[in-house]
Formats: C-alpha cells, sequence, structure tokens
C-alpha cells in the first residue's frame, strides 16, 4: 500500500518484521488514549506498560495478517518516537463476510490532535481496505460523543445504538454507537 501524506505526516502500514519495535509507542498511544478518557476498552489505572502488553498479545495476528495496522509519523522521522497516531483494520474472516472488515483502536496523541492526523489515518484504513477487496467498513464508538460526530463527518452511517454498552475510562457505563461505511461511496472532502 502506497503511503498517504499531508504536509509533515505520513501515514504507512507496519510490517510485521516492525511490530514488535512499535509496540512500546503504541502503548504510549494507547495509555494517553486511556488518560484522556477515550473509549478504547480499558478502565483507569492504565499505563504505558498496560498499553504496550496489549500490542504485544496482538503481535501473532499481526504476523499472520488477520491485523493491519497503520501508523502515521509525524516531521519526517522513521523511528519509534516519530508514531503520533494509529489505526487498525481487522478483516472479517468468515467466508460471507470477506467483503467486511472492522476498523479498531484509531489513537491519535494529545498533543497531535485536531492537525487532521485523524482523517489521514482513516483515509489510509479505507485505502488499505479497498485493496484487500474489502468494500464495507464497520467500527463503534462512544454514543453521541465527538467520536461518532467525527466518523459521521468522514461518511459513516448510523447503524444503531446500545445504552450502557461498555464502561468509561473512569468506570461509568456508556452507550455505543455501532456505524458503517460502503467504500463504494466516496468519503466527504475535508
Amino acid at each position: 500500500m502506497p503511503e498517504r501524506t499531508r504536509p509533515g505526516c505520513t501515514v504507512a502500514l507496519v510490517g510485521p518484521e516492525d511490530y514488535r519495535a512499535l509496540c512500546p509507542r503504541l502503548g504510549v498511544l494507547l495509555a494517553d488514549a486511556v488518560r484522556s478518557g477515550a473509549g478504547v476498552n480499558f478502565v483507569l489505572p492504565f499505563d504505558e506498560a498496560d498499553g504496550e502488553a496489549y500490542w504485544r498479545g496482538l503481535d501473532e495476528e499481526v504476523t499472520a495478517g488477520r491485523r493491519l495496522v497503520l501508523v502515521a509519523r509525524e516531521g519526517g522521522g522513521d523511528g519509534p518516537q516519530a508514531v503520533v497516531g494509529t489505526v487498525t483494520l481487522v478483516p472479517a474472516t468468515m467466508p460471507n463476510q470477506a467483503h467486511r472488515a472492522d476498523v479498531a483502536k484509531l489513537l491519535v496523541h494529545r498533543d497531535h490532535r485536531r492537525r487532521g492526523v485523524a482523517t489521514l489515518l482513516m483515509r489510509a484504513v479505507a485505502g488499505l481496505a479497498r485493496s484487500r477487496d474489502r468494500t464495507l467498513l464497520t467500527l463503534d464508538c462512544v454514543a453521541d460523543g465527538p467520536e461518532e460526530a467525527f466518523y459521521r463527518g468522514i461518511g459513516f452511517t448510523v447503524a444503531g445504538r446500545i445504552p450502557g454498552y461498555a464502561r468509561s475510562p473512569s468506570g461509568v457505563l456508556e452507550g455505543a454507537t455501532f456505524l458503517y461505511r460502503h467504500l463504494d461511496a466516496p468519503a466527504p472532502a475535508g
């Protein structure tokens, strides 16, 4: 997959050979997201070591190509510290769902938010899905929050909501919104 770029930022697929070296930095991104209140499956207390352990636990899936991890790097750097965001594509494995993939763990470090990094990552993950003959993306997020507004703004459609679906990092039950996007429909410009 070709790299997607914008001034000062590149997005690329992480190969299995580079994945392990990035796990500590991905752990920093995940811990930052949890500490900032993002609904990304974890509750406090949660630190960088917990985040790194999560990513290391996915090594077999990444190596097997069942989980495709993209990273955004700012400033032209190529080392782990240049990684400021990530998103994961999880292609469905069942024969009757070979056209579909889930989007997971869209994370942008707080110091790099509101700069278009999330939009760039989502464009790249859609391109990766298309290159793998996936025409339907699905995801879930905290209901009625800024994440839902973001996904709707880039062309996702709400399929439904479930109240009290998961706990926030602080332990409060929150609803979830499930969204989808057909990739034959162009994403809104922006």
